[in-house]
């Protein structure tokens, strides 16, 4: 039997249709009409918006879930399942939990921490309330991730991997007072900790050549799995990556780098902590001006599921694009992507019933959210 939303503003990926209804049946959309008729509805949305599933394709709040304060770990299998429930209320529907392979640097970031977090999501997936995939994030100076990830990759327990390079002097910190002053804030690490740090990402550089690179992209290649490169801060890095089949482009920090990114055709994607703000939290490129340009086609919540929500319509609000266009950012554009658009990304017939349903006083709200047809939040 059908279950239909009727009176609501369905936001889909060419426009928006006024008091509409969607219908959908084991978990998948099955008709969309552009008025409502009444005759089967069940839920009345009262001409709230109607939205897909939020798609966050970047996003490491499972690390503050599990290590909310330095020291202060929670039980693994805690974290996930209360992050799980506050992504659902949050209007995310498919998350890509991002998890750092990168060894001895700071907070839970270690391989076999990572590995572990990476399988046991991978374990309580079935169980959990939304769709839930793993995005590795690879430092590129830690050969050590190698044996990790590709035990991973056999098991079929990566759905992204990215490829990054925080070594100070370049990408996301180009002077090594900007790594020391975030580090120390953010983790609140000492001198001279952070010295060793620093010592340690610029040794393994200088002795780690391009092979280990090619090798972890080989592999992701060799079984479909999306790459995306890390805080790009040039054109040359970006067509270089783009040459090693990379094809998206998750934070490049400086407009030379996003501009040459689109122009080269690999998705953009900029969080939404920085467009919600108006700027980065490490003083780089601006997410607006990026978007203003038309180089910015993807918004992840970077750190902060709620906040994904709240950029979408920050953007349409003033006026730097229609609401539809800024919902593609956080639905349709990721999915095309990650290459799950077959499956999910939009509200179209044959498409997952991943909804959310938003009302818009003050502040944007979410009021009920559902995967697959079945309701996994709700206000009331």
């Amino acid at each position: 039997m059908h279950t239909v939303i009727k009176h609501a503003t369905v936001v889909t990926p060419n426009g928006i249709l006024p008091d509409a209804a969607v219908a959908f049946e084991d978990g998948v959309i099955v008709r969309i009409d552009e008025r409502s008729n009444g005759k089967e509805a069940q839920i009345d949305a009262g001409g709230r918006y109607l939205l897909p599933g939020f798609i966050d394709m970047h996003s490491d709040a499972i690390e503050k879930e599990i290590e909310p304060r330095p020291g202060a770990v929670f039980p693994l299998d805690v974290a996930i399942y209360e992050l799980d429930k506050r992504l659902a209320s949050c209007g995310v529907t498919t998350m890509y939990h991002s998890i750092s392979f990168a060894e001895n640097e700071v907070g839970l970031r270690s391989n076999k921490t990572a590995a572990t977090i990476a399988a046991r999501l991978r374990a309580l997936a079935p169980v959990l309330t939304v769709q839930t995939k793993v995005h590795a994030r690879y430092e590129v100076t830690d050969i050590g991730a190698l044996p990790y990830l590709k035990e991973l990759v056999e098991q079929e327990g990566i759905d992204l991997l990215s490829v990054m390079d925080h070594t100070p002097g370049q990408g996301q910190f180009k002077e090594i007072m900007s790594f020391k002053n975030y580090y120390g804030r953010v983790y609140r690490k000492s001198d001279e900790e952070l010295e060793r740090i620093i010592a340690t990402k610029m040794l393994a550089k200088e002795r780690i050549g391009e092979e280990s690179l090619q090798a972890v992209i080989g592999m992701c290649k060799r079984h479909d799995i999306p790459l995306a490169s890390h805080d790009d801060d040039t054109a040359e890095k970006v067509r270089w990556l783009s040459d090693l089949g990379i094809t998206i482009s998750e934070f490049p920090v400086t407009l030379e780098a996003a501009r040459a990114a689109s122009g080269s055709g690999l998705s953009v994607c900029l969080g939404a902590p920085n467009i919600l703000r108006g700027n980065s939290q490490s003083r780089n490129l601006s997410a607006r001006d990026a978007i203003a340009q038309g180089w910015c086609d993807i918004i992840c919540s970077d750190y902060s599921p709620m906040s994904m929500l709240h950029a979408v319509f920050a953007l349409a609000e003033c006026g730097m694009l229609p609401l539809h266009e800024a919902v593609n950012m956080v639905s349709t554009n990721p999915a095309r992507a990650l290459g799950i658009a077959a499956e999910t990304g939009s509200l179209e017939v044959g498409k997952s019933a991943d909804m959310v349903l938003v009302a818009k006083d003050c502040v944007p709200r979410v009021l009920r959210t559902w995967v697959a047809g079945r309701e996994v939040f709700a206000t009331c």
